[in-house]
């Protein structure tokens, strides 16, 4: 049995297409824009079935963006030479032994991806 929305704003949001598109060129500007890669994770989560909520959490992440669009990152033409650094201590923290691993890929001088994982 579903549950009725509280609000209007779980409601589903009419053009789920839209949301779809708009959602997937986030992905897109993510790889220059790392700064909205977490919340473009969190948008494309509700991509199958979003409400009206989802669609506004969208549109402030695209207001962001809007005041925020040269900020990305630049590569420059000369060094294209990729390198990736990683790191990792094995059961660093004591009180559960898991372990930390990173990795921080470079082209040029320009940083393009990171990752911690624990």
């Amino acid at each position: 049995m579903q549950r009725s929305p509280r609000n209007s704003d779980e409601h589903p949001f009419a053009d789920p297409s839209l949301y779809r598109k708009l959602a997937g060129s986030l992905q897109y500007l993510s790889i220059t824009h790392h700064d909205i890669a977490f919340a473009t994770n969190i948008v494309c989560q509700h991509m199958h079935n979003p409400t009206i909520q989802d669609y506004q959490v969208l549109k402030r992440l695209l207001c962001y963006i809007q005041g925020t669009i040269a900020l990305g990152f630049q590569i420059s033409s000369g060094d294209l030479q990729l390198r990736t650094y990683a790191a990792a201590d094995w059961a660093a923290d004591t009180s559960d032994h898991k372990s930390i691993s990173s990795f921080f890929p470079f082209l040029g001088n320009s940083l393009i991806s990171w990752s911690v994982k624990k």
